[in-house]
């Protein structure tokens, strides 16, 4: 999968995304193809090559940006993994004043993954301002946990789709009421 968002809440729920939940597919098995998804959302340039110590980072970011929007549901702080936090301060970014409004921007040359994962941790930060971070959710459907952009007025959705993952829940539940108690 390739794109490019203006909308960085749409970058980091395509990241998310990079490993499917339901099916167990994993978008992201080699350094190769990190480098693949970080050029095609052109946060690296083309022949940017990823070692093994990039993927490993950019899964536990990954996996920890999952959790982080799971918490969004409750509208409550996380407690997000130690390794998050440990990925997050090892990612060379630094703050600039230039431009618009203050940012955080990659330490490292362009082209090198870390950059990349830099400009990915950048994007939680530009999506705050844009205030688009608190709508980042996860589906609450347990064998689905997609990445979405709640757009709902009274930011309460919970699912990725109402017609798929929505409506498995509600009739589970409804099978469940109807149901005859045991004994």
């Amino acid at each position: 999968m390739t794109g490019t968002h203006d909308d960085p809440a749409l970058l980091l729920r395509d990241f998310v995304n990079t490993y499917d939940v339901e099916p167990g597919r994993e978008d992201l098995p080699t350094p190769e193809r990190l480098a693949g998804w970080l050029a095609g959302y052109r946060l690296v340039p083309e022949g940017t090559a990823a070692t093994a110590a990039d993927l490993a980072t950019a899964i536990v970011l990954r996996d920890g940006l999952r959790e982080a929007m799971a918490a969004h549901h409750a509208r409550r702080d996380a407690d997000l993994p130690e390794e998050l936090e440990d990925a997050l301060a090892t990612l060379p970014l630094r703050l600039t004043l230039t431009g618009p409004r203050p940012g955080l921007v990659p330490l490292d040359p362009p082209a090198t993954a870390a950059a990349g994962l830099a400009r990915l941790a950048a994007a939680i930060t530009d999506a705050a301002a844009a205030g688009t971070w608190p709508r980042l959710k996860v589906c609450q459907e347990s064998t689905c946990r997609w990445a979405f952009l709640d757009t709902s007025k009274n930011r309460s959705r919970a699912w990725c789709s109402m017609s798929t993952c929505g409506n498995r829940t509600k009739t589970r539940a409804y099978r469940a009421r109807r149901r005859p108690p045991a004994g």
